[in-house]
């Protein structure tokens, strides 16, 4: 049944894309090029989506089990750290150059946009390399004793 809805949820965001126009990515360059002709739909589709997931939110936080009997689980991280930073760069780099960010990028490859090929594809590639990266990151720092952290 959860992945019934997981589906039901991803085809209605997906639409909503389709709908609003995320999946042209001159239309997210038009929204981000301010100097230009400058396109602000973009940012009355992000007023809109902020809305809905304020409400979801905080009705969420509320629950402790899902509507389908799952437990809840939300993100516990409340600082701002360097990950955070970086990866909001990175993400917006992305962003800027190829006009895609991931859901559209995989609505686009879903309806057989070659850019939304390559954007998915770099991607995982960024993904991957993140994941390898982490992971050595992560076996070099538990290799070094406490009493030699600073």
């Amino acid at each position: 049944m959860a992945t019934l809805f997981a589906f039901v949820a991803g085809l209605v965001f997906g639409l909503g894309l389709i709908i609003a126009g995320m999946v042209n990515p001159a239309k997210i360059l038009g929204f981000l090029d301010i100097a230009g002709t400058w396109d602000p739909s973009l940012a009355l589709v992000m007023v809109g989506a902020i809305a809905v997931g304020l409400v979801a939110f905080a009705l969420a936080r509320r629950r402790t089990m899902s509507a389908l009997g799952l437990p809840m689980q939300l993100p516990s991280q409340r600082t701002v750290d360097a990950r955070l930073i970086g990866g909001s760069l990175v993400f917006g780099i992305g962003w800027g150059l190829a006009g895609f960010c991931p859901g559209p990028a995989i609505v686009a490859l879903g309806a057989g946009y070659a850019k939304g090929a390559v954007f998915v594809v770099a991607m995982l590639l960024g993904m991957g390399a993140f994941a390898l990266i982490d992971r050595h990151r992560t076996r070099t720092d538990s290799a070094i004793p406490d009493a030699n952290r600073p």
